[in-house]
C-alpha cells in the first residue's frame, strides 16, 4: 500500500492529500463507514455540521484521534459571530476533541446576512488564535469572496473546498489559491459519477489499467488538489485509496482537463446565488 502524501498548509501544519468524505452518509451508517476507512489506511476525515454525522465521526475516530486529520464546517444557519462560536463549541463536543485540525465556512452565502461573511471569518480566526482550530479555511468561495477576505482581514484561508472535476475545472479559483497560499480541496471529484462513462475518461483508465474513478482521482492528485471521495462500499473505498502507485502522462492529464464544461458542468449550486438555510 502506497503512503498518502502530505501537503503543507499556510499554517505550517500538514494535511493528507487523500481523505474520506462523509457527505450524505446517514448517521446510522457513519461509524461503520469511517471505521472501515480508518482500517483501510485513511487518516483524513471530512465532515460538516450540516451533514448531521459529526457525533458518529467523533465516535469512530476517538481511539485514533492523534493520528487523524479532522475537518468540519460551519452550518449555514450560524454565520453570525455568537452563533458561530456556539456552533464551533458543539462541533468539538460532538467530535470528542479539544481541537480540530481544520474548520471551514461551508458556504459564503453572499445574498444572506447582509452579504457579511467577513465577520464570520473573523470569528473563525478567534478559534485559530486560541488554538482550538489548528487551521481555518473556506468552502465554495469564489475569487471575489476571497479578495474581500484579503482586503478586510489579515488571515489567509488555509484551504478552499470547491466543486472540481473534469467537467468543472474551476481553474480561476484554483489559480487564485495557488498564488495566495490557499490549497484547493475538490468536492464531488467524480461529478457524482457523471464523468465515469465519458469516453475520454474510459480511454485513459484503460491505458493505465485502472478504473475510471481511479483515473479521475489520480488526475486530481497530479493537479495538486486535496481530494476525498465518498463511498460506503469497502471495495470502492479501497479502490479509491489506491492512487499513489501509478501516474498519468501529460497527454492524459490534458485529455481529462479538456472535458471542462464550465458552469454547465456543475453538479451542485453556484456559490454566488446559493442561499440554503437548514430548518
Amino acid at each position: 500500500m502506497s503512503a498518502v502524501p502530505d501537503l503543507t498548509l499556510n499554517t505550517g501544519t500538514t494535511i493528507p492529500q487523500l481523505g474520506f468524505g462523509t457527505y450524505q452518509i446517514e448517521p446510522k451508517d457513519t461509524v461503520e463507514a469511517v471505521s472501515t476507512a480508518l482500517e483501510l489506511g485513511y487518516r483524513h476525515i471530512d465532515t460538516a455540521e450540516m451533514y448531521q454525522n459529526e457525533a458518529e465521526v467523533g465516535e469512530a475516530v476517538e481511539s485514533l484521534r492523534s493520528q487523524v486529520f479532522l475537518t468540519s464546517k460551519l452550518n449555514n444557519g450560524f454565520h453570525r459571530p455568537d452563533d458561530a462560536r456556539r456552533a464551533f463549541d458543539e462541533t468539538l463536543t460532538k467530535l470528542r476533541t479539544d481541537s480540530i485540525d481544520l474548520f471551514l465556512i461551508h458556504w459564503p452565502l453572499p445574498t444572506l446576512y447582509d452579504g457579511d461573511f467577513v465577520s464570520t471569518w473573523k470569528t473563525l480566526a478567534e478559534f485559530l488564535e486560541d488554538g482550538r482550530a489548528r487551521a481555518i479555511g473556506v468552502s465554495n468561495f469564489q475569487v471575489p469572496h476571497l479578495e474581500r477576505l484579503a482586503a478586510e482581514t489579515d488571515v489567509v484561508p488555509a484551504v478552499n473546498q470547491i466543486e472540481a472535476h473534469p467537467y468543472v475545472l474551476n481553474d480561476a479559483v484554483r489559480e487564485y489559491g495557488r498564488t495566495h497560499g490557499i490549497l484547493t480541496e475538490a468536492w464531488s471529484p467524480i461529478a457524482q459519477g457523471k464523468v465515469l462513462d465519458d469516453p475520454a475518461v474510459v480511454e485513459v483508465a484503460e491505458a493505465v489499467g485502472r478504473t475510471p474513478a481511479q483515473a479521475v482521482l489520480r488526475w486530481h492528485v497530479q493537479r495538486g488538489d486535496i481530494v476525498f471521495p465518498k463511498s460506503t462500499t469497502p471495495s470502492r473505498m479501497q479502490e479509491n485509496f489506491a492512487l499513489f502507485d501509478f501516474e498519468l502522462t501529460d497527454a492524459q492529464m490534458t485529455a481529462l482537463s479538456a472535458l471542462d464544461r464550465g458552469e454547465d458542468g456543475r453538479t451542485g449550486p453556484n456559490p454566488d446565488t446559493f442561499d440554503y438555510l437548514p430548518d
